[in-house]
């Protein structure tokens, strides 16, 4: 092999463009000859985006659909297409502190899933796979292949030996006669899932997001800008952390998690307050985080048809307040960990925390997450975000402008740190 580059591979430009939540992990991409090879180098551009590390590995029937030239430009590593002097299997997944964090095997075709559960290695892919299983690393498998080929009963069961072998294995979509490999926003929650620390495990966790509707006549609405982002962070990473998560959303712009988080749909400010009291009248919840942006006010009176602007050329609407959910919370389930987030507008960052806690001591709740969406950058309809986290005893912590994931990640924290499992 040629080694000329000095630094790092061009193609490694993209690292960490789109979050963190691979960042310093090394995954292990093996490719086997299904025609849906040719979208391993998306997969790995996106796991690239997340911060990760990836190593390409390529059986022969693989190398027939997709060059390796293509694959380590999309990794900006070499490819491992035999094995050689260099043992690259236990190199990449042996029983050492330098081997890999997961092997992802994305497309596996029937050929090779029934190798690898039959212990059979033949090729670099087999080998790699056999290798990571004996030595305890994560194995994802993500199949592709004809529909007919997947419901075979030998392939079947050879999945189920798979899984009984705690390897991952992604159900494929079921289109037009195809087992096609699962979308890759689904590989890549799966694969960051796979990796999270699940220092929430056994939690149960009850969020809200997004904006409420508040009717003026069936076609005009109160609403606010909210997009939803910042709940539906919470709710991924609560989940990505093993928490049982369930998400009351408004509606926002965000398209929802489809993975791990069961979502309940609101309107209202009214539907949503329902829906709080319902879950938590029906299981005990442990920790609740109202992200939703609830419409403060509603029409008194609202219009049962579209209001015609030829009759009625002006019109005038009283509007009272809408109820507040996050002060029944503590009513309703006294024992639930309660959180709650506060919108300003143009204030300094001491007015801005003397308002939260004024709201946390009249809301009787744990916890209040603050931000100024005045700012750059900060609150409505963007990716990033600034909080100010305010507890009862008026301690504060300060999360600086930074992806709503990674602030997702530091609410989470300072939840589990006042709840006793932080560094678990």
């Amino acid at each position: 092999m040629n080694e000329f580059w000095y630094g790092e591979h061009p193609s490694k430009d993209i690292r960490r463009s789109l979050g963190e939540e691979l960042r310093d992990r090394k995954i292990v991409l093996c490719v086997c000859g299904s025609v849906a090879a040719v979208e391993a180098p998306r997969v790995a551009r996106e796991l690239i985006r997340h911060g990760a590390e990836v190593f390409p590995v390529v059986s022969e029937w693989g190398q027939r659909i997709i060059h390796p030239y293509l694959l380590e430009w999309a990794t900006g590593n070499p490819v491992v297409t035999e094995l050689t002097g260099r043992i690259e299997h236990i190199r990449l997944a042996g029983d050492h502190p330098q081997r890999a964090d997961l092997i992802l095997i994305a497309p596996a075709t029937a050929n090779t899933i029934g190798k690898i559960a039959n212990g059979i290695d033949d090729t670099p892919v087999t080998s790699v796979a056999t290798t990571a299983l004996g030595s305890g690393i994560p194995v994802m498998i993500v199949p592709a292949m004809h529909e007919s080929m997947y419901r075979h009963p030998a392939v079947l069961e050879n999945i189920a030996r798979l899984k009984e072998m705690r390897a991952t294995v992604l159900e494929p979509r079921l289109e037009e006669g195809k087992a096609k490999i699962a979308d890759i926003d689904v590989i890549l929650e799966t694969v960051i899932t796979i990796l999270t620390k699940k220092d929430m495990a056994g939690l149960k966790v009850l969020i809200t997001a997004g904006p409420t509707y508040e009717y003026i006549d069936p076609v005009r609405i109160i609403s606010n800008r909210s997009s939803g982002k910042m709940g539906i962070a919470l709710a991924r990473e609560a989940s990505r952390r093993g928490a049982e998560v369930t998400l009351i959303y408004g509606h926002g712009t965000a398209k929802p998690p489809t993975l791990g988080v069961r979502v309940v749909m609101v309107d209202t400010t009214e539907d949503l307050c329902r829906a709080v009291t319902s879950e938590l009248n029906s299981w005990q919840c442990d920790i609740f985080i109202g992200a939703a942006a609830a419409a403060d006010y509603t029409p008194e009176q609202s219009f049962e048809s579209k209001i015609r602007t030829e009759s009625i050329p002006e019109l005038n609407i009283k509007l009272k307040a809408s109820p507040k959910v996050v002060d029944e919370v503590k009513k309703i389930s006294p024992r639930t960990f309660s959180v709650a987030f506060k919108a300003e507008t143009d204030l300094s960052d001491r007015e801005l925390v003397e308002r939260a806690y004024a709201r946390l001591m009249k809301a009787d709740i744990d916890l209040i997450v603050a931000n100024d969406v005045s700012r750059e950058g900060v609150g409505f309809q963007v990716d990033t975000n600034e909080v100010f986290i305010v507890d009862r005893k008026k301690e504060m912590i300060h999360i600086p402008r930074r992806s709503k994931s990674l602030i997702a990640r530091g609410v989470l924290d300072e939840i589990l740190r006042r709840t006793g499992r932080g560094g678990q």
